[in-house]
């Protein structure tokens, strides 16, 4: 599908900056998680708290599912990966590459349509995405990011494809879609629930039966010298504490 000019540029531009963000510097004693870009706000909160519960000092390298994934294939040096998915996941682990008896699905994603400007524009729904004041629609990458996936499902099963999809611009990451909306580069977003809920405007979660379940799986690198904080980090994210933050995110609990 043809990009207009705006799109192939601002799409470009995130890739470009992807690539220049995702290879994490190894740190001494550090554990380092690569974490799918839809978890940035709520993993501040679990590395503070599990960083205070422990004294493990953690550091979070985010960005697509499909990138992180690729970079742990190439022997990227991260010690767990949470995926936005179970298949890049378990792609992995049948190369090896994560260990598969720590594989765990920690939260289910939700779809959200973020309207930064909702008096302008007047959005109330996803119907409204036909109207004409809507020029710009952002999205992640579809091949790069699960939830971007999620967001064509829910155009087609709307039956808003054809009005929209000349509207669609595309991020490297669901963050990154959100970013567009935030900087007036596109007018709506779709992105993870959990990046838009406090923020102002109007947020329209999506139908669950629009899209796929997004489950997010996670699990610990085969390769990892720091296996022991890495349990300790997956025992966190998955007990009381952990999914309680979660929760206060806007994720459901498997």
């Amino acid at each position: 599908m043809p990009l207009r000019p705006a799109g192939w540029i601002l799409c470009c531009a995130a890739l470009l900056s992807a690539c220049g963000e995702q290879r994490p510097t190894p740190a001494a004693n550090k554990l380092t998680v690569a974490a799918a870009a839809n978890l940035t706000d709520v993993f501040a909160e679990v590395g503070g708290r599990f960083i205070a519960k422990t004294g493990v000092d953690v550091i979070f390298s985010y960005g697509p599912t499909t990138a992180l994934a690729q970079q742990i294939e190439n022997g990227a040096p991260f010690d767990l990966f949470a995926a936005a998915d179970t298949e890049h996941v378990d792609a992995l682990i049948s190369s090896r590459k994560l260990t598969g008896d720590s594989r765990a699905i920690y939260a289910l994603g939700e779809l959200a349509l973020w309207v930064p400007n909702s008096e302008r524009l007047g959005i109330r729904d996803l119907q409204d995405l036909a109207k004409q004041q809507v020029r710009f629609i952002s999205i992640a990458q579809p091949a790069l990011a699960p939830y971007g996936q999620a967001s064509i499902e829910v155009l087609k099963n709307a039956g808003l494809w054809n009005a929209t999809q000349p509207k669609l611009v595309y991020a490297n990451s669901i963050s990154m879609a959100k970013q567009m909306a935030v900087s007036g580069n596109a007018d709506v977003a779709f992105t993870a629930y959990s990046l838009v809920l406090r923020d102002r405007g109007i947020v329209i979660k999506v139908d669950p039966s629009l899209y796929r379940p997004i489950k997010q799986a996670l699990a610990i690198v085969a390769a990892s010298e720091r296996v022991n904080e890495a349990k300790q980090f997956r025992s966190f994210l998955l007990g009381s504490e952990g999914r309680t933050i979660l929760a206060e995110h806007g994720y459901l609990l498997p």
